[in-house]
């Protein structure tokens, strides 16, 4: 597969919380957790498992950085 994003960090999922409609997939990449919505149907086409290894893909035009000031 091609992509133009080039964020790309792969881990293992961690949990996987279903709703009626979307669900959220928690990604453990080197102890930290990266949290991903998408529909329940995605999940299902995916074949994502708790314990399974998955690939989180980031495309963004903006990101924002905080600070505790």
């Amino acid at each position: 597969m091609q992509l133009s994003a080039r964020d790309r960090l792969t881990g293992t999922l961690t949990s996987i919380n279903r709703g009626e409609a979307i669900a959220n997939a928690s990604l453990d990449v080197g102890g930290q957790r990266i949290v991903s919505s998408t529909t329940v149907e995605a999940v299902d086409e995916l074949g994502l498992k708790q314990g399974g290894t998955a690939t989180a893909i980031i495309k963004a035009s903006d990101v924002m950085i905080a600070t505790d000031l």
